[in-house]
């Protein structure tokens, strides 16, 4: 009876450490996780274009975000700090890394120039070179990485810049030295038009059509083909395409369960002239995220 009652004891104990264990590594990731925020909360965004590839892919050993726009452009640095290493590397090709006063690494590869040289001190938002597509690169693109830590050269170090700046999905337009790079949703969860005056570039992936990219920015095939001196509408992978900005006010993104008649009577357009304006059949589906003109 004795030995019984020790039994059960011990399996208590034994029950009660391990839960204790599960718990304190739940709170170490959880810390983990907090301390990335923490550490990285006033950075902005270090280049503009569109996300081409994320952090894992390619067997994980991808370790960083890959960010396609047109050469030239200008790539930043996400935060102060001070140029460790400014080279031609052969698979980098030229780059630039940045050791933050936070302790962490950033690294800015595939440039087309770097205007800044090793042991320099940068701000904010200092601009390091312009995007490019020197090394072992398949198209104009920044090759981004973060590393809690040092680079080494096994990327021990690499964090996902999406634990910084939010999940963001390839395909996706970013925007430069913004904290929120991606501005694709507002308040209410509706997708948003872009508002920028400027134009902005598209890099195209594998599959796409004039007319879904279209949809995209919410602007017509015609503004897009004009933008870009286009003779007809055929695209190719990895080509680069100047997007005119739009106007929301004239412009009105589907949402689920919306009907022509619902967007006439909320958007004040006469059902016939929606009809007319986007070229539809009265009778034709809608899809959430399509773009129709309502001006």
């Amino acid at each position: 009876m004795i030995f019984d009652y020790a039994s059960r004891l011990f399996v208590v104990f034994v029950l009660s450490v391990c839960v204790s264990v599960m718990f304190l590594t739940g709170k170490e990731a959880v810390a983990e996780g907090d301390e990335v925020t923490k550490d990285t909360e006033s950075w902005i965004f270090p280049v503009e274009g569109t996300i081409t590839d994320s952090f894992g892919t390619r067997d994980g050993t991808h370790k960083g975000m890959d960010i396609g726009g047109e050469v030239g452009s200008p790539v930043y640095s996400v935060g102060k700090g001070t140029v460790s290493k400014s080279y031609l590397s052969k698979s980098y090709g030229h780059v630039v890394f940045i050791r933050h006063e936070n302790g962490y690494e950033t690294v800015y590869a595939h440039l087309e120039s770097r205007l800044v040289d090793e042991n320099q001190q940068v701000a904010q938002g200092a601009q390091l070179g312009t995007l490019g597509d020197t090394g072992r690169s398949t198209g104009a693109h920044l090759h981004f990485e973060i590393h809690k830590g040092e680079w080494t050269i096994d990327k021990e170090n690499a964090i996902d810049p999406y634990r910084v700046f939010g999940n963001g999905e390839v395909g996706q337009l970013v925007f430069a030295k913004e904290k929120d790079p991606f501005r694709t949703v507002d308040v209410a969860g509706t997708p948003k038009v872009n508002l920028k005056k400027d134009v902005h570039v598209h890099t195209v992936h594998k599959g796409e059509t004039l007319w879904g990219i279209s949809q995209t920015y919410a602007v017509s095939i015609e503004e897009i083909m004009s933008e870009n001196a286009l003779k007809n509408t055929d695209i190719g992978i990895n080509q680069i395409l100047k997007i005119p900005a739009a106007s929301q006010n004239d412009r009105y993104v589907v949402k689920k369960g919306d009907t022509l008649s619902s967007i006439s009577l909320t958007q004040g357009v006469d059902i016939d002239e929606l009809v007319q304006k986007n070229d539809l059949d009265l009778h034709a589906a809608i899809y959430p995220e399509q773009v129709l003109k309502v001006q």
